[in-house]
């Protein structure tokens, strides 16, 4: 590098700087760090010949002066070698007056010769060698860690897949096992029901054998007369008649199983009511009794027949003495048995002679919305039929608000016999009587079945599940009828008939 020196004037000191150096080629273009009194510099050596400008006389001496305090201070910094030193090239004066001197720098060789600079080139190559080693590896390892992380997602992504498949796998065991195990509580019941009916129809064809071999005597009678006796003959028919009535007896009864889809009669009246036939009506009478509404009213109509019923509004108006309670009202043997607004008691009143033929209160029972069904309507007392005969359901304080069954005698009104239950009143949406058992369904409105029922031959309860389609969302009047073997149901203000399914048991012991 070339350096400057140049003379301040009185109010500047002087200074030394780099000068401008000329163009040079790359081969002679050299980086060496050197330190110059704490100066970084870039020093390059000299190799062509610089002239020397021709000075003015009047600066000669000045000249002179500084290039032997240059060469002074310089040999006593620099080493004794011309090559390895700081010199004085040139010097001249510059267009302000001012005194320039060119110093050369040592040569860059001379650090080449350093083995220790050698070693520590070569160290840096190979760290260079290393690093770039490092960051191909680095790369590769980012490459790889990117495939494995990426792996690692399919891989948990189908562990999560075959966990769901085989949540679902169980969930569908689970299920089809559970559909299992209720259809076989189905069936489990009918097993006893399939043996009954084996011995039945054993016990049929034992009635099929002995009226052949009565057949068989009667027409041997007709040819010898007096080879049996008449008498004997005639208590062995009327034996077998009995028997065979108390068959046919033993078949209209049975346990429900199933209720059919409901079939609508008629729409009308309000929200709430009551209809009914008469199940010991005579053969060909098919009268139907409707009462609309719950409480306060007397006034109960009679139509001809089911056919006019559905299709006209021509009806007969009876008018009761009293007001009836609820819609637990029926119709039975010609009379009409209903409970009194507000109060406990029971009347029969017959259609025939349009009065009151017997009142009775139904000892503590409770009554004015006291133990009403879920849906309330003054339903406290609830009177109906079965093939037993007459029934009242209601509920007590002593029985805690449970129901109460209490069969009662159709002439007199007295309570043949009661029987205590668990099941609350107030928790019933209705309830039927089929062949001395109870029914009760779990509610009134939306979805409905019959849950609960009590029988009172054997005094026990069950729980059970039978389908019943609440077609119009309000149920406020249910009952059975034993001659038509349907229920009766007030849905809304439709009057609605369900069919029902019924199991026929026989015991050979009973005939």
């Amino acid at each position: 590098m070339l350096l400057r020196l140049t003379e301040g004037s009185d109010n500047q000191k002087s200074k030394i700087e780099p000068l401008a150096t000329r163009k040079e080629s790359r081969e002679e273009r050299t980086a060496v760090r050197g330190d110059a009194k704490g100066l970084d510099l870039h020093v390059r050596p000299l190799v062509h010949t610089h002239r020397r400008q021709e000075m003015q006389p009047a600066s000669k001496l000045l000249t002179l002066i500084l290039l032997i305090f240059m060469g002074t201070e310089l040999t006593q910094v620099l080493p004794a070698n011309p090559e390895e030193s700081w010199q004085v090239y040139s010097s001249a004066q510059d267009s302000e007056g001012r005194c320039v001197c060119t110093v050369v720098a040592p040569q860059q060789s001379m650090c080449s010769r350093d083995a220790r600079t050698k070693q520590l080139r070569q160290l840096l190559e190979k760290v260079q060698n290393m690093t770039q080693s490092i960051q191909v590896l680095d790369q590769r390892t980012q490459r790889d860690l990117q495939y494995v992380e990426k792996m690692e997602v399919q891989l948990r992504g189908l562990e999560t897949k075959f966990r769901q498949v085989e949540e679902n796998h169980k969930q569908n065991i689970a299920k089809q096992y559970k559909a299992i195990k209720a259809k076989m509580e189905e069936l489990r019941p009918l097993i006893p029901v399939l043996e009954e009916y084996k011995a039945d129809a054993k016990l049929v064809l034992q009635f099929k054998e002995e009226v052949q071999n009565l057949t068989s005597v009667l027409s041997e009678l007709q040819e010898e007369m007096g080879a049996y006796d008449y008498e004997e003959l005639h208590n062995r028919v009327s034996n077998l008649e009995e028997r065979l009535r108390a068959c046919m007896q033993k078949l209209a009864c049975g346990k429900l199983t199933g209720i059919s889809d409901p079939i609508t009669i008629k729409t009308s009246g309000s929200r709430f009511g009551s209809w009914m036939t008469d199940p010991l009506a005579p053969e060909g009478d098919t009268r139907v009794w409707y009462m609309d509404g719950y409480h306060n009213n007397r006034f109960v109509r009679e139509y001809g027949s089911m056919q006019e019923f559905m299709t006209t509004e021509n009806f007969t108006s009876h008018r009761l003495p009293h007001p009836w309670s609820g819609t637990g009202q029926v119709v039975y043997n010609g009379s009409i048995y209903f409970n009194k607004f507000q109060s406990h008691v029971i009347i029969k009143y017959d259609f025939r002679t349009s009065s009151i033929s017997k009142s009775r209160q139904l000892d503590y029972a409770g009554f004015n919305n006291a133990y009403h069904y879920a849906w309330g309507g003054h339903s406290d007392i609830d009177l109906m039929v079965d093939e037993g005969g007459l029934w009242a359901v209601y509920a007590t304080n002593q029985n805690a608000g449970n129901i109460v069954i209490s069969k009662l005698n159709p002439n007199t009104l007295q309570i043949i016999k009661s029987w205590t239950t668990n099941h609350p009143k107030r928790s019933a949406g209705e309830s039927f009587m089929i062949c001395g058992t109870l029914y009760v369904t779990n509610g009134y409105s939306g979805g409905t079945k019959v849950y609960y029922a009590y029988s009172t031959n054997s005094s026990t309860y069950e729980y059970i599940d039978i389908a019943f389609q609440n077609k119009y969302s309000h149920i406020s009047m249910l009952d059975y009828n034993p001659r038509d073997r349907a229920l009766y149901a007030w849905n809304n203000g439709h009057q609605v008939l369900y069919n029902v399914t019924l199991f026929h048991v026989i015991r050979s012991e009973e005939l």
